[in-house]
């Protein structure tokens, strides 16, 4: 993971999520990738089934893609899990 000190930073978005938001609550990911037509897929997958509204956004340069996924989650641990799993199965993968 990019991050760095994952645990602080999770433990810290947890608590703000939880100051913030109602749960189960739409929340918004963001990822940022290399242009590669099988790492945004191997994102979208990850959100396969959850009802997610993907959009994706290529750089000016065409080298990045900026991939969002807006999603209704059960509360802040199941937000932090995805990114976990996104994190540990796209290599290369940024989160915002």
């Amino acid at each position: 993971m990019s991050v760095p000190n994952a645990e602080e930073f999770y433990k810290k978005l947890k608590e703000q999520l939880l100051e913030t938001a109602t749960w189960p609550s739409e929340y918004l990911y963001k990822f940022i990738v290399k242009s590669d037509v099988s790492k945004i897929a191997e994102i979208e997958a990850l959100f396969d089934n959850t009802g997610a509204v993907i959009n994706t956004i290529e750089s000016k340069n065409g080298k990045y893609t900026s991939v969002s996924i807006n999603v209704i989650m059960k509360n802040p641990d199941a937000v932090i899990s995805k990114y976990i799993e996104v994190t540990n199965n796209v290599e290369g993968v940024i989160s915002l």
